[in-house]
């Protein structure tokens, strides 16, 4: 897989506070690992989309992370609220994840993350456009 990065966005990772780097280039191993690994995916996009790193796919739903000063104790990773990706992983997941409307999942700094379940959280957005046809999108 080949992944076309803009520069700006290690600038913004480097910008996180110390308290929360971690994490969040945590999920972003996440995301590009679940990505190398779907057949088929041969290009991500690794942007800024409303100044948080995106990532986008040729048949994925754009996903977002970040972390916000009004929550200092929470990160997310960010899904096109219109999609049925958070209401089907609401449906998968259920007390698995804390979820944040129909846009986020969101993950406490001290708590663990679910990472198998959010590796097909992650790999599912990325092929969205290729599964938002079959019932709880083919999981």
């Amino acid at each position: 897989m080949e992944l076309i990065s803009n520069p700006k966005v290690n600038d913004v990772f480097n910008n996180y506070p110390t308290s929360v780097q971690q994490q969040l280039l945590y999920l972003r191993e996440l995301i590009l690992k679940t990505a190398s690994n779907i057949e088929g995916l041969n290009t991500l996009e690794e942007t800024l989309k409303w100044g948080e790193p995106s990532y986008l796919t040729k048949h994925g739903s754009t996903l977002r992370i970040d972390w916000k000063s009004k929550n200092p104790e929470q990160y997310a990773i960010y899904f096109k609220c219109t999609s049925k990706l958070v209401p089907t992983f609401k449906t998968i997941y259920k007390g698995v994840f804390e979820f944040e409307n129909n846009r986020a999942i969101v993950f406490k700094l001290k708590h663990t993350i679910p990472e198998q379940e959010l590796k097909q959280c992650i790999a599912m957005a990325l092929t969205y456009h290729k599964i938002k046809h079959l019932p709880l999108l083919g999981a």
